[in-house]
């Protein structure tokens, strides 16, 4: 399974536009049994009759793409107090008696890419102390994204739907593409377990099929240790839950904007260190399958049955990964969720 001894990863073509999944009934009733759906005071829709908005910039004067969205002052106390409800909500199963001392200082707008979500900024009036959660539009294939990192990976997501809305918490920690930038070479850092972490990343993205890993979609959690700094990758975009076709899309290590992180396993790690990493992770994941076995089968039923991908792009990956794998199983495969459970199933023969 070692196959990082390319020379530079490809610039890989993603779907520019991404179309988005309605959740079906039988998502909805998995969301419902599992505690995912709830009421909540604000929609998706609600927060787009801004009046206006200012462009935001970095420190840098950069444009972020990401715009302050202005409403009138009879909407503005009615969205303020209700997304002050939803943070309750993430943080404490809405008990109300928390969020009488926090305000929203800000409501952001991206404009970038396929969700188009908003960005909520939340602070705490006696410290100063803040935090952020997203609202997007519901999107199934985002949702099915999110519910599998949440078992299969070593970390937990905290989010809520609401018919056609989307709440889900921030995940913190410094984005990629600044880690590689300003971080990499910090001689502080062992770049052995930074490494270590790309191949054990690119495998739990590879395993459930969540794809367009580049560098600004995904974070460091960086966490000091008694002896050296541990790094953990988290993803943070889920949109690209097996949509595309070409399997690659679903390895970090082939994105060039990845390639710094790619040099660091070419130079510090053997073959045989590789595998072993590759396979610690997989058996990590069976772990995580076993121990949540009853919830991670309904979840895949339900996105067995689902369309979260056009038909081709599904021939095209059961026919890359048949290959891949030596395993003409996966052409019997027809839905991405297909695809996703016997990939699963893979990973503990």
């Amino acid at each position: 399974m070692s196959t990082y001894q390319h020379k530079h990863p490809m610039t890989q073509s993603i779907s520019k536009k991404k179309p988005s999944f309605p959740v079906n009934d039988i998502l909805r009733e998995y969301l419902i049994y599992y505690g995912r759906e709830i009421m909540l005071p604000v929609q998706y829709d609600d927060l787009l009759r801004f009046d206006s908005a200012i462009p935001i910039y970095d420190k840098n004067g950069k444009d972020t793409l990401w715009e302050m969205a202005l409403y009138n002052t009879n909407d503005q106390h009615l969205l303020h107090e209700g997304l002050k409800q939803i943070y309750s909500i993430l943080k404490t199963e809405g008990d109300s008696s928390v969020h009488k001392h926090l305000h929203v200082e800000r409501v952001d707008y991206c404009t970038f890419g396929n969700s188009h979500p908003f960005r909520i900024k939340i602070v705490n009036n006696f410290n100063d102390n803040y935090d952020y959660f997203y609202i997007k539009r519901a999107d199934a294939s985002r949702i099915y994204g999110l519910e599998l990192e949440h078992i299969l990976s070593p970390s937990r997501i905290n989010y809520f739907v609401n018919e056609a809305t989307l709440v889900e918490e921030h995940i913190a920690g410094i984005p990629g593409d600044q880690f590689i930038q300003f971080y990499l070479n910090n001689p502080e850092f062992n770049k052995v377990r930074i490494a270590k972490e790309l191949v054990k990343f690119n495998e739990r993205c590879f395993v459930r099929l969540l794809g367009d890993m580049r560098s600004y979609n995904y974070v460091f959690d960086i966490t000091p240790d008694f002896e050296e700094v541990q790094f953990r990758i988290r993803a943070i975009d889920f949109d690209q839950q097996s949509y595309e076709g070409r399997k690659n899309l679903y390895l970090p290590q082939f994105f060039k904007e990845n390639y710094a992180l790619v040099l660091l396993v070419q130079e510090l790690l053997s073959a045989e260190n590789i595998e072993q990493y590759q396979q610690e992770e997989r058996s990590l994941i069976v772990r995580r399958m076993k121990a949540a076995g009853k919830q991670l089968n309904a979840l895949l039923e339900s996105m067995e049955a689902d369309t979260i991908s056009k038909p081709e792009k599904v021939l095209q990956l059961k026919s890359e990964l048949a290959e891949f794998y030596k395993d003409d199983q996966f052409l019997q495969c027809k839905t991405m969720g297909a695809l996703v459970r016997y990939s699963l199933e893979c990973v503990g023969k």
